[in-house]
């Protein structure tokens, strides 16, 4: 597990007690020789709540300009690529889901990361749009910070996703 992908189902278990919601977010141990669907998955009955999150990491200070979906995402043995892949299984389970991205961007700077809806992802990969620029990528909701910890907040992504879909 990423030290982004542990902060972040911290943040999210910390988030739903302090609101008081029935819920729990985790991440399912990954085995060597089998696909791990999801990085971090948060189970509810709130359908707002029950979510599917893949994390990605990339390095701006090193010099990534993009998220590029060759690159930073696998296709597996039978040349099936993650993004359909999650992209199925939110579509079976229900749930709704996000690519969370930090940004790391060099000592003395911090990190930043951003929630990106994952149709909005699907969209682009099918459309063959294959990478997710820097600016793009901030034009999504940031995951503030506090600390070292993030403070998510879901209604705040869903917010942004319904001013994009009612446009």
């Amino acid at each position: 597990m990423t030290d982004f992908e542990r902060v972040l189902v911290n943040s999210f278990n910390a988030y739903i007690e302090e609101n008081g919601v029935r819920a729990i977010s985790y991440r399912l141990k990954q085995h060597r020789f089998t696909s791990q669907f999801l990085d971090v998955l948060v189970d509810s009955l709130n359908p707002d709540l029950y979510l599917g999150i893949e994390c990605k990491s990339i390095s701006v200070d090193k010099g990534a300009k993009a998220l590029y979906f060759t690159q930073h995402f696998t296709v597996d043995k039978k040349g099936i690529h993650q993004i359909e892949r999650i992209s199925d299984y939110l579509n079976r389970s229900g749930r709704r889901g996000f690519l969370a991205v930090e940004l790391r961007l060099g000592a003395g700077h911090g990190r930043e990361a951003y929630m990106v809806p994952w149709k909005e992802l699907e969209k682009k990969y099918l459309t063959q749009n294959l990478k997710l620029t820097l600016q793009e990528i901030r034009s999504f909701p940031e995951i503030k910070r506090d600390g070292k910890d993030y403070m998510v907040n879901p209604r705040e992504w869903d917010r942004k996703e319904s001013r994009e879909e009612s446009s």
